[in-house]
């Protein structure tokens, strides 16, 4: 029984290093992902079918990218001066409120209490509105991130049927890919792609 296991392990050593040797003296095209590549007079590495993009460096050059983060951008300026703009006259109406207590301008406490009431609710009718401009920012920056992850998933797709990775990594800040060859960096070519794409529109 052991001398068949001994036999069976032999040969499946063998199977294994024929495959292995097969994989690398079949490849023709030098850049294929997978394909043994030359480095310098006599070093050579077997590239895996892997590769990487740098996320940052993609969504800073990207033209779609830097669109629509120019879009989200005019939106929170004109939030901010539209809530600047509605705080400034409410701070003015409460420092005309402080100076008519001050001064005992208001015929009755009553009528200064009903005015620190409007006052009140304009305040809190603000914040209210930063929140909702708050809110709908960042819905409005969500469906741009989803909108722009669906555009370079949908690239990815039709890139690959040419360039076969078995994975593409992201790697965003080097959180993901601490060292690897530059071999392995497809962020310039996807890039160039993508910008061609969206320039063609």
């Amino acid at each position: 029984m052991k001398n068949i296991n001994y036999i069976i392990n032999g040969i499946l050593a063998i199977a294994v290093g024929v495959l292995f040797f097969l994989h690398f003296q079949t490849k023709t095209q030098p850049e294929a992902a997978g394909e043994v590549v030359s480095v310098g007079d006599s070093v050579k590495f077997a590239r895996l079918p892997i590769a990487y993009i740098n996320v940052d460096s993609l969504l800073t050059n990207y033209n779609f990218a830097k669109d629509l983060n120019e879009t989200l951008l005019r939106k929170q300026e004109s939030s901010r001066a539209n809530l600047n703009e509605k705080g400034k006259i409410l701070e003015a109406e409460m420092a005309d409120f402080q100076k008519k207590v001050q001064n005992n301008a208001f015929l009755s406490r009553e009528r200064a209490e009903n005015e620190q009431r409007r006052l009140m609710g304009k305040q809190q009718e603000l914040q209210q509105l930063e929140q909702r401009l708050s809110n709908e920012l960042m819905v409005e920056q969500q469906k741009m991130n989803e909108q722009l992850r669906d555009k370079i998933n949908v690239f990815l797709k039709e890139y690959n049927k040419t360039k076969n990775y078995h994975l593409i990594i992201s790697n965003t800040m080097n959180d993901n890919v601490l060292q690897a060859k530059e071999a392995y960096n497809i962020t310039n070519d996807v890039v160039k792609q993508l910008n061609e794409l969206y320039n063609k529109k």
